[in-house]
């Protein structure tokens, strides 16, 4: 049972440090690569790079009043919903697309 999850590539659960710019400050996140990898596909559906898409995450979740969360357990759980909800579902990447496309017309506006 458990053979398809002890055989990972070793390579997609070392940890990376990037760093980003959130909110003004130079900072660094530590996280596996398989999620770096996930938030790549994301920032792409996006139209934006990772960094660009992680300072807009960051910004929405502190407009929402989440002060002093855990950011990084915070992208683990956003890659684990696009993979369940969003990922090959057409209507929810449509949707997605469309939200980040209003959000980039606003901001240019």
């Amino acid at each position: 049972m458990c053979r398809i999850f002890a055989s990972q590539p070793p390579e997609m659960y070392a940890c990376e440090t990037r760093s980003v710019r959130l909110g003004g400050h130079v900072t660094s996140v530590r996280l596996e690569a398989a999620f770096w990898a996930i938030l790549e596909e994301i920032a792409e559906s996006q139209g934006m790079s990772v960094p660009k898409f992680l300072s807009k995450l960051h910004d929405e979740v502190l407009d929402a009043g989440a002060q002093g969360h855990n950011f990084a357990s915070l992208l683990r759980c956003a890659c684990l919903t696009y993979v369940t909800k969003i990922k090959g579902r057409p209507a929810a990447e449509r949707s997605l697309k469309e939200e980040a496309m209003r959000d980039l017309a606003q901001a240019s506006a």
